[in-house]
């Protein structure tokens, strides 16, 4: 009997290029879109909107597939839009695209898929994961541009072998080019940007549509001086220069967000970089942990050396050179060559 795949379609030209290899190399494919309660407006292409369903639907019935639509939008609400809120309230900038996947594509996705008899569930990131003797590993892609492999890390190291990644072997150019071939309607269909649930590509704009409380407060230097006052430590986020509405001699950069004092720390440019972190949230891929390793801080940044000491629960990371504009709420991921080791959510940073 042929295998059964549950795809995670988009209504985008990867998950739709997904469903038509896997039909092709004989899976018996069904694709299913989560529906997120996402308002449309705004002028941004995105993933989870109502045009999305739509796109997913056309794909799946030219490739004659069936297509279902499951409504995620409380856990949405629940599990990420709230959990983004809190974050920032906090004073911590979250990554809510890896909660998704933590959460929803790989927690109650992968699990519903199980749950009615599928045997895999698959979605158009560019990752892989490959056996290795008796061991599955989730792996770089060839597209190293488009490498998501920054994202996954909360994938259960269990739940490897029950999951696929089709466009791992592939660039975005093969792809699109795989998607013409086929004659699916979304070959030429723009990618999607910024959070899906932030319509205006604003989160500053979407806390005041939602309402969300913040107090104004002290900007400070790194020696207490106060220089002005913040709107609230929501709209500030590490790295940060513009928008601080105060004049100094030097550039100066948001360095620090307490939240306890409700103040923004501001510094020089030397004042962003740092030694190490500690991270939290920890989900590991691998039972060893080499003595020496790369790290990401953010998925644009390039991997660092580092290494890599456990405290209980949490991991104590140390880098050869110090990184710019560590920011917790954001993931750390561990990587050995093309291997991804695991990862972490940034809980402090380590300055010296």
């Amino acid at each position: 009997m042929k295998k059964k795949v549950f795809v995670a379609m988009s209504g985008g030209v990867d998950s739709s290029a997904a469903a038509f290899l896997l039909k092709e190399a004989g899976y018996a494919v069904t694709g299913v879109t989560m529906c997120l309660g996402i308002r449309e407006d705004g002028d941004r292409t995105r993933c989870c909107g109502l045009d999305a369903i739509d796109d997913a639907k056309h794909v799946c019935d030219q490739l004659q597939i069936p297509h279902f639509v499951f409504d995620y939008a409380v856990e949405m609400e629940e599990r990420i839009i709230n959990k983004f809120v809190a974050e920032y309230q906090r004073g911590r900038t979250p990554n809510p695209c890896i909660d998704c996947n933590r959460y929803l594509k790989f927690g109650t996705l992968l699990n519903k898929a199980r749950g009615i008899g599928f045997d895999y569930l698959a979605t158009g990131h560019y990752a892989r994961i490959e056996k290795q003797k008796d061991t599955w590993h989730l792996l770089r892609p060839k597209d190293r541009v488009k490498d998501q492999t920054y994202f996954l890390y909360p994938i259960k190291a269990e739940d490897l072998s029950s999951i696929l990644f089709p466009l791992g072997a592939l660039n975005k150019e093969e792809v699109r080019t795989i998607a013409k071939k086929a004659g699916l309607h979304v070959a030429h269909k723009a990618e999607s940007q910024d959070i899906c649930f932030v319509t205006q590509g604003d989160y500053r704009i979407f806390f005041q549509e939602k309402k969300v409380v913040a107090a104004g407060g002290d900007i400070v230097d790194v020696t207490g001086k106060i220089l002005g006052r913040h709107k609230g430590i929501i709209y500030y986020t590490i790295g940060q220069r513009g928008g601080l509405g105060i004049s100094a001699k030097t550039p100066l950069y948001v360095v620090e967000i307490n939240a306890a004092k409700n103040k923004v720390v501001v510094g020089e440019k030397k004042d962003l970089y740092s030694i190490g972190l500690v991270a939290g949230e920890v989900n590991l891929l691998t039972n060893e942990i080499p003595a020496e390793m790369e790290a990401k801080i953010r998925y644009r940044k390039k991997q660092a050396r580092c290494s890599v000491q456990k405290e209980g629960e949490r991991l104590r990371i140390i880098f050869e050179e110090k990184q710019e504009s560590i920011t917790p709420g954001q993931a750390v991921v561990l990587y050995a060559g093309d291997d991804v080791l695991g990862g972490g959510v940034i809980e402090e940073i380590i300055r010296g």
